[in-house]
């Protein structure tokens, strides 16, 4: 279970902040779409639960919150943007650092690659790798520590339509394991196709939390 209370994010000057008290649930073996417009505060909110930035609430991961988790790449696996990394290192280089800092074998890295589709581009230079691929390399970095819960900003972004139906069919064989699964759109579309929960944001804050069933 993922909980995520009152989180508010620490304003600008005499701005509004982009997230004001944004209380949800992301529950395990299910696929939880949070939605909004660009401005929302989807991303924002996802920085929030991952303590990585400034403002008040607190995100627990099955009753932690990250900070008290020894080993947070094992529990929580994250895609926020593009994947980090030298444009000359190879996307096989890229994940066995990543497992280094992970606590993971270096073996890990091939594992991934092989789920994510990428096994025969392992050698392949970051700075050549296509926006499908990119955003593939990212889901394999936050497969990487083999975690309950995944948190991914906009994973379908850049993605072909033949691409997306591969992504889904991932994050949903991970709920059926027992995962947890919280991923940000800006499409109402994309979310009732894809998820079990949507939670839907506006201005920062919660507008309305559904079955997809009731969202539809």
């Amino acid at each position: 279970m993922l909980q995520a209370i009152g989180l508010t994010s620490t304003p600008r000057r005499d701005a509004p902040p982009a997230v004001n008290d944004l209380t949800f649930e992301a529950p395990p073996g299910r696929v939880t779409a949070l939605l909004g417009a660009p401005g929302s505060g989807r991303t924002t909110a996802l920085r929030l639960m991952l303590e990585l930035d400034a403002g008040r609430g607190v995100a627990y991961f099955r009753g932690r919150p990250l900070h008290r988790i020894a080993h947070p790449a094992r529990e929580v696996g994250v895609l926020l943007g593009d994947v980090p990394g030298h444009p000359s290192r190879t996307a096989r280089g890229q994940l066995r650092m990543l497992c280094a800092a992970a606590g993971v074998p270096a073996t890990r890295a091939d594992e991934v690659l092989e789920v994510v589709g990428l096994a025969g581009l392992g050698d392949q230079r970051l700075g050549t790798l296509s926006v499908g691929m990119d955003r593939r390399l990212g889901l394999a970095s936050a497969l990487l520590g083999d975690p309950h819960t995944l948190i991914l900003d906009e994973p379908a972004d850049g993605l072909s339509p033949r691409e997306n139906s591969w992504l889904y069919g991932l994050l949903r064989a991970h709920a059926a394991q027992g995962g947890t699964v919280l991923c940000t759109t800006g499409d109402p579309k994309e979310a009732a196709r894809t998820a079990d929960r949507v939670v839907t944001i506006g201005g920062g804050r919660l507008v309305a939390d559904q079955d997809v069933a009731d969202f539809a």
